[in-house]
């Protein structure tokens, strides 16, 4: 069986997280994706130090299943080279600045008269207009301009802090993925192709705001407030560690009672009920603390999770890949490269039924695919070599 987007061909020229992440998903779901990089370094990416055999972690880890060229688009002819691949291509994913593409003679209204039906997605930081869309970006000055740095606060040390992976960065790629995939399928409906713009600010704040615009969501008077669940959250000390527990039904929080021994609380007029708990947070908050002071870790988890209190330990990275049920969904699998040696890798997270996911390819080389590509474009060897002679490919 194929994956889902078999027979779907991406050109790809984005580098660094945005859209490559994005368009990796979508290969690893059976599209062809063609990534194309500059001369001598390529991606950015391959630079990062956590490497081996010139290939660095981090690229691998948003460049699976893909093919990858060098294509020098500084000179016309590699830009003619590249519009000819995207005349038979679906999708052209780019995350170039504002004004780039129109400057390559890459830009949507040139790329729609060569090929109708091809979806088009420019990821930018700010979008592709407005007073910041000619800033230079990266993921952590969008945490810091969408609300995530602003609830970074654990109580204890109420200091603002960045998340400590690329959030923005991931949300926009993931936003991109089923946008694009949303274009081909109105595209099956009868709709032609279409320009997607994705910025990376709306994305973030978009995957922000669920919970963490709770408290800015109603407009006007008349809001009955509570907390926010970045108020709430929080790490709690035991004897010799941390634990990390969540309640919020009666039924939850009658099982966190019993299981820090303390039963009584469940009558208690200032615990008994939703209502009582929110008008004694602060007082029950206090007495918690105290109470998983008294346990050690593995104690009080074994305890929670026999009273089916939804409950989990604070794991290492190293311990992340030991858990058993991550074990038992094979979420982490083991791939040889031909370069970096044994790998491994978080697998693909949806599960299809008819139309599995797979990892059809390890990431590629820096131009690794260039001349298997401009063969399948119907250039003969003495044609490569007379691009090589140009520059245009290494």
């Amino acid at each position: 069986m194929t994956g889902p987007l078999e027979g779907i061909r991406i050109i790809d020229v984005s580098a660094v997280v945005s859209g490559p992440l994005a368009t990796m998903l979508l290969a690893d779901q059976g599209a062809d994706v063609i990534k194309v990089e500059t001369p001598a370094i390529g991606d950015i990416l391959r630079l990062n130090p956590n490497n081996r055999g010139n290939m660095s972690s981090f690229y691998l880890n948003c460049n699976r299943s893909k093919r990858a060229m060098v294509l020098d688009l500084s000179k016309e002819e590699g830009r003619q080279i590249l519009r000819n691949l995207i005349a038979g291509a679906d999708v052209f994913v780019q995350n170039w600045r504002p004004g780039a593409a129109e400057r390559l003679g890459l830009g949507w209204e040139d790329l729609h008269a060569l090929n109708p039906n091809l979806v088009y997605c420019a990821i930018s930081g700010y979008g592709p207009s407005g007073p910041y869309s000619n800033r230079r970006v990266y993921d952590p000055i969008i945490q810091g301009l969408t609300g995530h740095v602003a609830v970074q606060n654990n109580p204890d040390v109420p200091i603002p802090d960045l998340v400590r992976n690329i959030v923005a960065d991931k949300s926009s790629a993931y936003t991109a993925a089923q946008a694009i995939t949303s274009a081909l399928f109105a595209r099956e409906r009868g709709a032609e192709g279409q320009r997607i713009d994705i910025p990376m600010m709306d994305a973030s704040l978009a995957f922000f705001w669920p919970d963490g615009m709770l408290k800015h969501t109603f407009i006007g008077e008349g809001v009955r407030k509570g907390a926010a669940l970045y108020e709430i959250y929080r790490l709690w000390e035991t004897r010799d560690g941390r634990v990390i527990w969540f309640a919020s039904s009666d039924s939850e929080y009658y099982g966190l009672f019993r299981a820090l021994k303390k039963p009584e609380w469940c009558d208690d007029p200032r615990y008994r009920d939703t209502p009582s708990r929110i008008r004694n947070q602060e007082e029950l908050g206090t007495e918690i603390m105290r109470e998983v002071a008294h346990f050690s870790t593995q104690e009080l988890l074994d305890r929670m999770i026999a009273e089916d209190v939804p409950a989990g330990a604070v794991l290492s990275l190293e311990d992340v890949l030991e858990d058993p049920q991550l074990n038992h969904n094979e979420a982490i699998v083991e791939q040889d490269h031909p370069l970096a040696g044994r790998i491994r890798m978080a697998r693909p997270a949806a599960r299809f039924q008819k139309t599995p996911q797979r990892i059809s390819r390890p990431a590629p080389g820096h131009s690794q695919h260039t001349e298997e590509i401009l063969q399948e474009e119907g250039l003969d060897s003495e044609q490569i070599e007379r691009l090589r002679d140009q520059g245009v490919i290494p």
